[in-house]
């Protein structure tokens, strides 16, 4: 009876062996028989053990990462190769186990986690689960541009399954499929509860020239580089870098476009508020050189207040210098607030203000018949140019330079370089002109003062005598005037500076007489009709100015 049955379970053993058709490829689980030195058995049903190498069973550090007793997928890679032993593959099925769960993903559309691992042509290379190698198009990376990708290198990151090829061993991956997936319901959420104004913090992800992108979580918003600092910038750099976290206020908002724009500079107080009463026009101050231009220079009056300092408020003389040839960028400077417009943000700033104008320098060391004597320092059309003291020209008019020659002969005596020594007819310190004469060095004061001075013209002088048939005017240091008692004009003292008019000239008695009435009558009329307020007749100061005006456009 012992024998029936042992013979029947034997030949039930037969069957159940015959009936596991198992082939090369086929995906089967098995038991862990032993761990040897080098390999591995696994029982799997078969009339002999299947052999593994053991690293198949081994973590990175060596270790074996299950257990004799315990089971495992394996995949059969020979049935008795000829020597007795069944070949399997731990690695194997551990990818097919892979690329099924995969394709699963891949139908579902669902998120699977990666290992960026290197930088390929076209992309990047990602390890996913099982082994299995993907490749990331580089423009799969991210929704924007990213210069910078070693953030994301060798940490488990989520991707997208865009296209797989197990026969070829092909999966291409997608981060910004997930991005623009958790920025879409990141986005729906901050639209609704973004408002102008409001203070939020961001992520800075990318710098252009004209500003920086900031992540505020789920919406990017455009951080303008004029709305970075107060004071002026050349590159959003130099305020903020990739990676930062900063707060920002929400300037504009677009929901139906999804347009943010931000500002950083607005967190603090504005700089130019009550700027003016601050600086009131005339304040002089020191400020840093910040920026060079080839018109002139900006200067730091203030942490974020910058003034424009054109090239022509640098020096009182040379109009059209270089800014480079007067100041260079850290310098410390002394500069004058001319102007403040706060509703266009600009200051205009004066260098020159802060040191001595050399015109009224001149007006007030010399009058009209002074002698004095300079170079030629060129020579024109209509006269000469002579360097004064300071720096600054006189114009010899081609009338002025000779009694008996006219015209270029007159002009043939001189050259440039010569020394010589002229007259001074007129002195205009707010438009810069100074009239000179050589011709009149052969004159007297008197013949001199006429020549500039004649019959209707207003000319101010000092009051220093007062009598019962008027008063005396001094015009110049060597010339004065009658002024009738009938045609004073109000109070006069001693010393007063007051504006007269010649009404009459006596070459022989050398004769001046003067009316303060006419004078007024004379201003009055101007100001209705809009006349000169010399009279009808052109002086020869009058014709040289006319002939400054015509040359300097």
């Amino acid at each position: 009876m012992n024998q029936v049955k042992q013979e029947s379970f034997a030949e039930l053993f037969e069957q159940s062996i015959q009936s596991k058709q198992m082939n090369p490829g086929d995906i089967v689980t098995g038991t862990i028989v032993s761990f040897e030195k080098d390999y591995v058995l696994v029982n799997v049903g078969l009339k002999s053990d299947g052999v593994i190498p053991r690293y198949q069973f081994e973590n990175h550090a060596g270790e074996a990462d299950i257990n004799v007793g315990d089971s495992v997928d394996v995949v059969i890679e020979m049935l008795e190769d000829g020597f007795g032993e069944t070949r399997l593959s731990r690695e194997k099925a551990k990818r097919a186990v892979a690329w099924k769960s995969l394709e699963n993903s891949h139908e579902k559309n669902d998120t699977i986690q990666g290992v960026l691992t290197g930088k390929v042509k076209g992309g990047f290379t990602v390890e996913l689960e099982g082994g299995v190698r993907a490749f990331l198009p580089g423009s799969l990376l991210d929704v924007r541009p990213v210069r910078d990708h070693t953030f994301l290198e060798n940490k488990d990151v989520d991707f997208k399954i865009i296209k797989m090829d197990q026969k070829r061993n092909n999966v291409v991956v997608s981060r910004r499929a997930v991005v623009a997936e958790a920025m879409s319901s990141e986005r729906d959420e901050l639209l609704e509860t973004m408002e102008e104004g409001q203070e939020i913090k961001g992520i800075v992800k990318n710098l252009t020239d004209y500003g920086a992108f900031v992540d505020l979580g789920g919406v990017d918003g455009l951080l303008h580089i004029t709305d970075m600092s107060w004071k002026r910038i050349k590159h959003p750099s130099e305020v903020v870098t990739i990676g930062d976290e900063i707060a920002v206020k929400v300037l504009k908002f677009d929901r139906e476009k999804g347009r943010v724009s931000l500002g950083l500079k607005q967190l603090g107080d504005d700089p130019w508020l009550s700027l003016a009463a601050r600086f009131p026009s005339g304040s002089v101050l020191t400020g840093k050189v910040t920026n060079l231009t080839d018109y002139g220079c900006f200067v730091e009056i203030e942490n974020g207040i910058e003034g424009l300092l054109h090239m022509s408020e640098m020096d009182w003389t040379n109009k059209n210098i270089h800014p480079s040839k007067v100041v260079q960028l850290g310098d410390e400077v002394k500069v004058m607030v001319l102007e403040i417009d706060e509703e266009r943000r600009r200051i205009s700033l004066g260098m020159k203000q802060c040191q001595d104008n050399p015109w009224d320098a001149f007006a007030k060391a010399h009058k009209a018949g002074d002698k004095v004597q300079g170079t030629i320092k060129s020579i024109t059309d209509f006269g000469v140019f002579i360097g004064l003291n300071g720096c600054i020209d006189g114009l010899i008019h081609l009338s002025d330079l000779s009694a008996e020659k006219t015209g270029e002969e007159a002009v043939h005596d001189h050259k440039k370089g010569d020394e010589v020594e002229a007259v001074v007819l007129a002195i205009d310190p707010s438009r810069e002109r100074i009239s000179l004469g050589i011709k009149q060095l052969h004159m007297d004061a008197f013949e001199v003062y006429l020549d500039t001075h004649n019959k209707g013209v207003t000319v101010k002088g000092e009051v220093v005598e007062l009598n019962d048939q008027g008063a005396k005017i001094q015009l110049t240091s060597e010339i004065t005037a009658e002024l009738p008692a009938g045609d004073i004009e109000g109070d006069v003292s001693m010393g007063d500076e007051v504006k007269v008019r010649i009404v009459e000239v006596d070459i022989s008695a050398k004769l001046i007489i003067v009316s303060m009435k006419t004078a007024v009558k004379r201003a009055r009329k101007t100001r209705v009709s809009g006349d000169d307020a010399s009279a009808g007749k052109a002086t020869l100061g009058d014709l040289l100015k006319a002939k400054m005006d015509g040359a300097g456009e």
